[in-house]
C-alpha cells in the first residue's frame, strides 16, 4: 500500500509504502498525486520512504514505477529514497545515473534528514 505523506512543500509529493506495493497502488494513489502536482509546478521533488512495514513490490508496480518515472524524466528535481532494504539501496544506486535531478539514498534513522534536504533549497 502507499499512502501520501502531509506535511511537505506544494512541489514535494511524499509517499510510504507499507505491506506489499501493487499496480492499483500507482494508478489510484501515486501517479493522480503526481499529476495534480505537475499541473502546479515545472519541477517535482518526491520523498518515498519504505519502512520496516515495507513487504515488497509487484512487477506490475514496477512496471508503472518505470513509466511514470520516464514520461517526466525532466521534470524530477530532486528525489529522496528513505528504506534500510538492502536491495532497494543497491537497485536505487544502481539507477542513480538516469535521474536528471539530484538523487539521494538515506537509512531509515536518517529519515528526518531527508524530510529536511528534500523540501530545502
Amino acid at each position: 500500500m502507499i499512502e501520501i505523506m502531509k506535511g511537505f512543500p506544494d512541489n514535494v509529493v511524499g509517499i510510504v509504502a507499507k505491506g506489499r506495493v501493487t499496480r492499483k497502488d500507482y494508478l489510484d494513489v501515486l501517479i493522480p498525486t503526481v499529476e495534480n502536482s505537475l499541473k502546479r509546478n515545472a519541477k517535482l521533488r518526491l520523498y518515498y520512504e519504505l519502512g520496516a512495514e515495507f513487504a515488497g513490490i509487484d512487477p506490475g508496480a514496477q512496471w508503472e514505477d518505470l513509466k511514470i518515472g520516464i514520461e517526466h524524466l525532466t521534470r524530477w528535481e530532486r528525489m529522496a529514497v528513505v528504506t534500510d532494504v538492502a536491495w532497494i539501496r543497491h537497485v536505487v544506486g544502481a539507477f542513480r545515473f538516469v535521474m536528471p535531478g539530484e538523487l539521494r539514498i538515506f537509512p531509515t534513522a536518517q529519515a528526518s534528514e531527508a524530510r529536511h534536504w528534500i523540501a530545502g533549497a
